[in-house]
């Protein structure tokens, strides 16, 4: 199983441990994982301000770097779950839809593909599970407490696995932070107060660490979390299933 690594930009140039850990994880489990230089943005900000117009060099360069492989994982479920919905080419359509079926966000890449039912991880803290909205309602990863239906969560059946870590139950477990990517520009007072408030319930709840599937939620919340002066920390999920 050849794995290509889809590195999003924001982690690439801000949480770059993030990605380390996903790439130590996978190889851990057995993975082949190569990760192609010439990566660059995935387009999706372009495409959520309106211009996916201006996209057509980023598919093409992505098509470029990760048709190849049989699968391609990425520690961002907005960023896969972009390029799943809005991957095309003019002149290698057949390549863009292949892509679409085969990329993966890292938490369904370990249940679905590789079915992980044991990780070595330890990480001895209380832990609050963000779960991203993009990931949650786009890739469904989660249930969504607005549906009667089973609940399922695929990040906390890995969580589960990891030695001496402890959930936190938070009273509104699958609230929006507030992030949204360009949203937080657009309208930053209530992507604030958004993020105070989902903040705010990890912290009432006892939480040391808070971690999720998206960076870029977590992003978010670090920020709001550091002008609070508080001691509690943000982790990729794959900092913690790669932890001990």
């Amino acid at each position: 199983m050849r794995v290509g690594l889809f590195v999003p930009c924001y982690v690439d140039q801000f949480y770059p441990n993030a990605a380390i850990a996903t790439l130590k994880l996978l190889q851990k489990l057995g993975v082949e994982v190569h990760y192609p230089t010439n990566q660059t943005c995935c387009g999706q900000p372009m495409a959520n301000s309106g211009y996916e117009h201006l996209t057509k060099n980023c598919n093409s360069l992505f098509i470029e770097n990760f048709a190849e492989f049989d699968y391609i994982v990425s520690p961002s479920g907005s960023c896969v779950l972009h390029i799943k919905d809005h991957l095309h080419d003019e002149t290698r359509e057949g390549d863009a839809q292949g892509i679409r079926k085969k990329v993966y966000e890292l938490v369904e890449f370990l249940t679905d593909v590789l079915k992980v039912e044991k990780l070595t991880a330890s990480f001895p803290h209380k832990v609050g599970l963000h779960q991203s909205c993009h990931g949650q309602r786009g890739l469904h990863l989660s249930s969504m407490t607005e549906l009667v239906d089973q609940p399922f969560s695929k990040p906390m059946q890995l969580l589960n696995q990891v030695e001496g870590l402890e959930i936190i139950e938070l009273t509104r477990p699958d609230e929006c932070c507030g992030f949204g990517g360009t949203f937080c520009v657009a309208e930053e007072a209530v992507s604030a107060k958004m993020g105070k408030d989902r903040v705010e319930d990890h912290l009432m709840n006892g939480a040391e660490f808070i971690t999720a599937a998206d960076m870029s939620c977590l992003m978010h919340m670090e920020g709001i979390l550091k002008r609070k002066k508080s001691n509690v920390k943000v982790l990729h999920i794959a900092e913690i299933l790669n932890a001990g």
